[in-house]
């Protein structure tokens, strides 16, 4: 299975290196979060309810989660593509893993976030004076890179699942939105800036936890609670997305 994955991921990859200017169009979005909203954050990070650290210290991380959400989300527009042209039909025949079909594209995805992301924290480390430790940016990436895994499985198990592009892309924002929004990426969630009720819905959206992971990654609180649970929560979320997208890979090629 790891020859097949690897062939697969070689092949994603080689794509989208033929097309570099997804690494730019993926960090549109982000970049002008923080050269537009992130200057808002300096009067307000010292009141009661805001994380710890600066406002880069807590917009850059939750940046990198908003890249990994919505980078991996839309990636099935291009398996539908795939499966109408008649490229899965082909794969079927094949003696390729069921779950290195899913595992190499998933990781092309996860490649990407992290470059992207790394590109992220060196823009807020030269324009905006970002400080963080070396140890938590690199953990950070890597929470990125899982998140992209889990994303792009999830999107790709939907694809397969729907296998139109006019009620994929709908539907995919109607999920991603209300999940971002309620992660605390812009504005942290919490008791005090929060109603109860909307910290109790936040508590059940698995993204608020990688969120404070990020952030406690970005200040270099390695032993923290939050970093723990988050990584933990993510891991659990990925493995879940995962195992629809292999089952969706097979029940296409039975």
């Amino acid at each position: 299975m790891l020859l097949d994955t690897w062939l697969v991921f070689k092949r994603g990859f080689q794509l989208s290196l033929r097309t570099p200017v997804w690494v730019l169009v993926g960090l549109m979005q982000p970049l002008l979060y923080l050269f537009l909203f992130g200057p808002l954050l300096h009067g307000v990070t010292k009141a009661p309810g805001f994380p710890e650290g600066t406002s880069w210290q807590i917009l850059t991380p939750a940046m990198l989660v908003l890249l990994g959400l919505f980078g991996s989300a839309f990636v099935g527009f291009g398996l539908i593509s795939e499966w109408r042209g008649g490229v899965l039909d082909r794969m079927r025949v094949t003696p390729a893993s069921r779950a290195a079909l899913l595992l190499g594209r998933a990781l092309v995805a996860a490649v990407q976030m992290m470059v992207q992301g790394a590109l992220l924290v060196l823009v807020a480390v030269l324009v905006f004076g970002l400080r963080a430790p070396i140890g938590g940016v690199l953990l950070s990436l890597l929470i990125v890179g899982l998140l992209g895994v889990t994303m792009a499985s999830f999107s790709y198990a939907l694809a397969l699942l729907i296998k139109v592009e006019e009620a994929f892309g709908p539907l995919m924002n109607t999920l991603v939105l209300p999940i971002m929004l309620l992660s605390g990426i812009l504005i942290p969630v919490t008791t005090v800036l929060a109603p109860q009720w909307l910290y109790a819905i936040s508590r059940v959206n698995p993204l608020s936890y990688v969120v404070e992971a990020e952030r406690a990654a970005f200040l270099g609180d390695y032993g923290s609670r939050s970093l723990l649970v988050g990584i933990l929560v993510l891991l659990a979320v990925g493995c879940s997305t995962v195992w629809w997208g292999i089952r969706m890979f097979q029940r296409e090629s039975s």
